[in-house]
C-alpha cells in the first residue's frame, strides 16, 4: 500500500525532529557515562580531579548530582565541585557551590570543611588588594573578598572551634585583619598626598576603631597628626601626637614630624 501525502509528510517532519534532537545532544550516544553506577561516577569524578584535569571532573560531578541525586555520592560530589571549582579559578561558582552545600547540608559531618573552602576562595582572591597602586586610586580598591574571607574563617571558629580547619583559619583571620588595615593606611596615605586631609584623618580613625591591635596602628596615629596638622586644628593635633607619644614613645614618626611638617611627611 502506498503511503499518502500526508503520511509521508508527517515521517519526514518525524526523521527532521530526530535529527535535531541529535544534533542537540539531547540523544547523545557518544556518552561514556550512560551506564556508569553513582559509585563508578563518583570514583572517574575523583580520578579526573586528582589528575587535575578540573574541567572533566565538574562534568562529571554534574552529571552524578542529575543522576543519583538523593545518594550519598551526589552530596559528596556537591562539596568536591566546589573544590574543582576553586582549583580551576573559578571563585564565583566555587563560594556559589560552597554556600549551596552549606544551606542543603547544615549537619553534614563535613559543612566545616565548606565554610573553610569558601573562605579559602577569597582569601586567594584577596592577594590582589594592594596591586596597581601606584596607578590607581587605593580607595577605588574594594576588599569585599578579605571581608568575605573572614566572615566565612569567623563562622567556621565559631561554630566548630575544634574542627582541623580552624588553626589555619585562625591564622589567615589574623592576616587578613592585617591586610585590612594595611589598605585603610594606604587609602590615608594616598589622601595626605592629595592634601585631603579630612578623607586621610577618617581612613586613619577607620583602620584604629575596625582593626585595634594591628601593626598599622602606629602609623593611623601619625596620619591623624598629620591630617590635623593639615587642617590647622592644633588641639586635635596635639592630643593625637600624645597618644602616639605615650603608645609608641620610639616611633619614627615622632623623630620625623619633630621639625613641625607633619601633613608633608607622606608626600
Amino acid at each position: 500500500m502506498t503511503c499518502s501525502v500526508s503520511a509521508k509528510i508527517r515521517l519526514l517532519s518525524a526523521l527532521t525532529a530526530l535529527l535535531a534532537l541529535s544534533s542537540c545532544g539531547l540523544l547523545d550516544d557518544t556518552d561514556e557515562t550512560v551506564a556508569w553506577s553513582a559509585n563508578k561516577l563518583y570514583s572517574e569524578s575523583r580520578d579526573a580531579l586528582d589528575d587535575g584535569n578540573y574541567s572533566k571532573a565538574i562534568k562529571y560531578f554534574e552529571k552524578l548530582e542529575a543522576r543519583y541525586p538523593y545518594g550519598s555520592y551526589a552530596q559528596q560530589a556537591q562539596l568536591d565541585i566546589a573544590y574543582a571549582y576553586f582549583k580551576d579559578n573559578d571563585a564565583t561558582n566555587a563560594v556559589t557551590a560552597c554556600d549551596r552545600f552549606i544551606k542543603l547540608h547544615p549537619n553534614h559531618p563535613n559543612v566545616d570543611y565548606a565554610f573553610y573552602l569558601k573562605g579559602l576562595v577569597n582569601f586567594n582572591e584577596n592577594t590582589g588588594l594592594f596591586g596597581g597602586f601606584t596607578k590607581e586610586n587605593p580607595a577605588e580598591r574594594d576588599p569585599k573578598a578579605a571581608r568575605d574571607s573572614f566572615d566565612a574563617f569567623k563562622e567556621l571558629v565559631t561554630r566548630f572551634p575544634n574542627s582541623k580547619y580552624t588553626p589555619d583559619a585562625l591564622y589567615r583571620m589574623k592576616y587578613l585583619v592585617n591586610s585590612l588595615a594595611s589598605h585603610e593606611i594606604i587609602v590615608a596615605r594616598w589622601y595626605m598626598r592629595l592634601g585631603a586631609y579630612v578623607a586621610a584623618n577618617n581612613r586613619a580613625q577607620y583602620a584604629i576603631k575596625t582593626y585595634p591591635e594591628t601593626p598599622s596602628t602606629e602609623e593611623a596615629l601619625a596620619l591623624m597628626v598629620g591630617a590635623y596638622d593639615g587642617m590647622k586644628i592644633d588641639a586635635l593635633r596635639d592630643d593625637a601626637k600624645r597618644v602616639l607619644q605615650s603608645t609608641y614613645p620610639k616611633s619614627s614618626f615622632l623623630q620625623r614630624g619633630s621639625s613641625g611638617h607633619w601633613k608633608t611627611l607622606w608626600n
